[in-house]
């Protein structure tokens, strides 16, 4: 599956798949110019800023009519009060497929400090997961598919030393709601291993940096 990263990180998350399809959009828009008349579908996770960035998503949908936006329920209201007319949004509800003609999607709820999902994404050609900012992905399946695309925050041994260094020094640790809110690259492993087929590909997102 072609796929492009915008950006992966705390400052700011949007992959495009397949030229057409957006997911997350917390980058601004200036980052989108080359990939945005493109689009066809956009699809939304969460509401933290790096995933969501209102005025980029008012914008996409202004410049793009016929853009479909796909969100959870827990985030219509904020999709509505970034400016997006009620005719370009669509509410889909985790664990049922739905059917876009370029695609099939369909969320699943994750754990993390707001409601939150991943998503499937299946083309005519290929089957792709996307899953960033959440504890672990128990309880979800996606055997088999061609492209996995997941987060794997942190190494958990690097992170605790971190923690503990910064105890010492009287720091403050960032890095324990990290621990809380995000995946580790092990859990990450684990999970993928017990998906993935032999034609898998996959890709770490959303890594940590002393910086973040």
């Amino acid at each position: 599956m072609e796929f492009e990263i915008i950006s992966t990180g705390s400052k700011g998350n949007a992959v495009v798949l397949d030229r057409s399809i957006l997911v997350d959009c917390g980058v601004p828009f200036k980052w989108l110019l080359d990939v945005y008349k493109d689009l066809r579908l956009v699809l939304l996770t969460h509401s933290h800023g790096d995933h969501f960035q209102a005025k980029t998503i008012a914008r996409l949908a202004a410049e793009r009519p016929t853009l479909r936006i796909a969100c959870c329920p827990w985030l219509g209201p904020s999709v509505q009060d970034a400016g997006v007319p009620l005719r370009q949004i669509d509410i889909l509800y985790p664990a049922t497929w739905y059917e876009y003609g370029l695609c099939r999607v369909r969320a699943d709820e994750t754990v993390h400090d707001v409601r939150n999902c991943c998503w499937h994404i299946f083309t005519k050609a290929q089957k792709a997961f996307y899953a960033t900012d959440t504890r672990n992905l128990n309880g979800i399946d996606a055997k088999g598919y061609d492209l996995y695309m997941v987060e794997a925050n942190y190494i958990d041994e690097e992170i605790r030393e971190k923690i503990a260094e910064k105890k010492l020094n009287g720091e403050f640790i960032y890095e324990k709601r990290v621990l809380r809110e995000h995946m580790s690259k092990k859990t990450a492993d684990d999970w993928l291993y017990s998906q993935m087929s032999p034609n898998s590909a996959y890709i770490y997102m959303h890594c940590h940096r002393d910086s973040e």
